[in-house]
């Protein structure tokens, strides 16, 4: 068995050379970065072996995570009333159908018992720009369908994780009714994303006093700042820790103005290394046994999640009028799922098995399966799919994020509406 030392540093190198590969192949990275952790973990030479980690790779897996939500948060504009109807609207259908749906077919088509279905619905919800940053800047896509699939990931990924925490708690009786579940849920999201706020607001102030060369300074009082925001509010209140991240990181991005853009330089090259590290870390504890007693059925579960997801936006696409069937095509097929699915589901595996409940690995293997599917079937095809449809930005006359005309015009002449529509 490898040292901690040499395990990291293997994992740090192999997501180090699939950046490299996709930089130099033009293939996706979020697809290299996967079939490397799959190269040297269980699924293939077995060289590295995250379990042997202990318990403090979860909490290291957190703060990383958290970085990744709190860079998101910080670049997240959604200027124009049309655009913020458009992220509530897919948020609040896909939370509903989404979290229905997916139980519905993980327990009809894979097998899972319904309280661990459930728990597999609400894991599936999280699209995290862990995979979706990576993917968008592959396809070069408009900026307001950009900002839309970035918003719902970083809305619906602490959403998922923490329902997906209380319906486990609800399967092992911990908790006995749904109505607790619903009331813990808006405690714990609400207040980690109030505490986050408060927090961003505080860092603000903090920043703000500071001069204006003490560029190290900034990095490291931001840094210091999120990690004891995100510890803190996990002790509170537990799963808070990531919306909290979210939070935290709107306040800044909004109140900083100009330093919030020079911070979010920083923050995205040290959210880059933690996706290069993470993604084939996690990747490397999946192994083929336990993907293959889901047979079939798991394979169409995971592949029919797909035209839910086309309903789901067609249904909250209704009403918007700049939200063409181009976009709302586009939107339906990128919903990649990543680190923070990964982590929940080798963590929930874990405690399943250590209560003695039957099922955990399927719901694991689910999970990883769904994972595998949709990285490597999107990340391939969404590229060509944006520049076929007109909605890549070299396609479109290279939008820019402050665009302010309702239309872009599609090759043949043809206009439709876009997501950059002004108020």
């Amino acid at each position: 068995m490898l040292t901690t030392e040499l395990l990291w540093g293997l994992a740090s190198f192999s997501g180090a050379i699939a950046q490299l590969l996709a930089r130099l192949s033009g293939l996706p990275s979020v697809v290299l970065l996967l079939a490397m952790g799959l190269l040297i973990g269980r699924a293939g030479l077995d060289l590295v072996q995250p379990e042997s980690l202990g318990r403090g790779l979860e909490p290291l897996v957190a703060l990383l995570v958290s970085l990744v939500l709190f860079d998101g948060g910080l670049q997240l504009r959604l200027a124009g009333r049309e655009l913020q109807r458009a992220v509530v609207q897919l948020v609040l259908v896909r939370a509903l159908l989404g979290l229905v749906g997916g139980a519905a077919l993980a327990h009809g088509l894979a097998g899972l018992e319904w309280p661990l279905a459930w728990v597999f619905g609400a894991i599936a919800l999280a699209t995290g720009p862990t995979v979706i940053t990576p993917m968008l800047q592959q396809m070069r896509l408009q900026p307001g369908l950009a900002r839309l699939l970035e918003a719902e990931g970083l809305i619906l990924e602490p959403a998922g994780s923490v329902l997906a925490l209380l319906l486990l708690q609800l399967a092992l009786g911990d908790l006995s009714r749904w109505q607790d579940v619903a009331a813990l849920l808006v405690v714990r999201l609400g207040g980690g994303a109030l505490i986050g706020a408060c927090a961003g607001g505080l860092l603000v102030w903090l920043l703000a006093r500071l001069p204006a060369a003490a560029d190290a300074l900034q990095l490291q009082l931001t840094l210091g700042v999120l990690f004891v925001l995100v510890a803190g509010t996990e002790v509170l209140l537990p799963g808070g820790g990531l919306p909290a991240a979210v939070g935290a990181g709107v306040v800044v991005g909004l109140r900083l103005d100009q330093r919030a853009t020079q911070l979010d330089e920083w923050i995205s090259q040290l959210a880059q290394l933690a996706i290069t590290v993470l993604f084939p870390l996690l990747a490397a504890d999946l192994s083929w046994a336990e993907l293959s007693p889901l047979g079939w059925g798991g394979v169409l579960c995971v592949l029919a999640l797909t035209p839910l997801r086309w309903l789901v936006v067609q249904l909250s696409g209704l009403g918007l009028a700049s939200f063409g069937w181009r976009e709302r095509l586009l939107v339906a097929w990128v919903a990649p799922r990543g680190i923070v699915t990964a982590a929940v589901a080798s963590l929930f595996a874990l405690q399943l098995d250590q209560a003695g409940v039957a099922g955990g690995g399927a719901l694991k293997g689910l999970v990883f399966l769904t994972i595998l599917l949709s990285v490597s079937l999107q990340g391939f095809t969404a590229p060509a799919l944006a520049q076929r449809l007109g909605l890549a930005s070299e396609a479109a006359g290279d939008a820019l994020p402050g665009l302010t005309t309702g239309l872009q015009q599609q090759p043949g002449g043809e206009q439709v509406g876009s997501l950059e529509a002004a108020e």
